[in-house]
């Protein structure tokens, strides 16, 4: 039962997970894949409910930004100032962040090796392999400054929505549709 209904909230799910995919790979976010693998979304069916949901993960933090911890405390050779995030429900430093800078500073250290980010010289020749600092400035930057909302998922999200309630609407009354035909035929 439901099958219209079912139908027209898997295509909102599928139209809104491509849209997002192909938001994260134009803004250039799909470095790891991880955040990519996670946009299916899952459309859960049972007798009385009908639940679509999508666990982002990391990725809420891509789509909404973070707030930076002090947007003033920025290297003085920084090219971009201030809070990258002011409207954000997330900010550094409101958690319980034992243990978890290392973890951070790790994960940009593996992030500069893949796009070969290195330091240049005086003279402007590269720096062999010092990845660890270059990770290590980048995460006091974006621990001080916060990330930038990318909306990859919001704006596709919203975009489908407005469309949603008025197929929701037609779909439903296809399968009312269809229950009472079915019902009536018994009789």
């Amino acid at each position: 039962m439901l099958t219209n209904t079912k139908q027209s909230l898997e295509n909102f799910r599928k139209y809104v997970s491509s849209q997002a995919r192909r938001n994260l790979t134009r803004l250039d976010k799909n470095n790891s894949k991880g955040i990519y693998k996670r946009l299916d979304g899952v459309l859960n069916v049972s007798p009385n409910l009908l639940k679509l949901s999508w666990d982002l993960g990391y990725g809420t933090f891509q789509d909404l930004g973070v707030k930076g911890a002090n947007p003033s405390k920025v290297s003085p050779n920084a090219k971009i100032t201030g809070q990258q995030a002011p409207n954000s429900p997330y900010k550094f430093g409101s958690g319980s962040a034992s243990g978890k800078w290392g973890q951070f500073v790790n994960s940009l250290e593996k992030w500069a090796k893949k796009r070969n980010l290195r330091f240049r010289d005086k003279k402007g020749r590269y720096v062999k392999g010092n990845y660890k600092s270059i990770a290590y400035v980048t995460a006091s930057n974006i621990y001080n400054r916060g990330i930038k909302p990318s909306l990859f998922f919001t704006k596709p999200f919203e975009q489908a929505y407005k469309n949603l309630p008025d197929q929701l609407i037609e779909a439903y009354g296809l399968d009312v549709e269809e229950f009472l035909k079915f019902t009536l035929n018994k009789k």
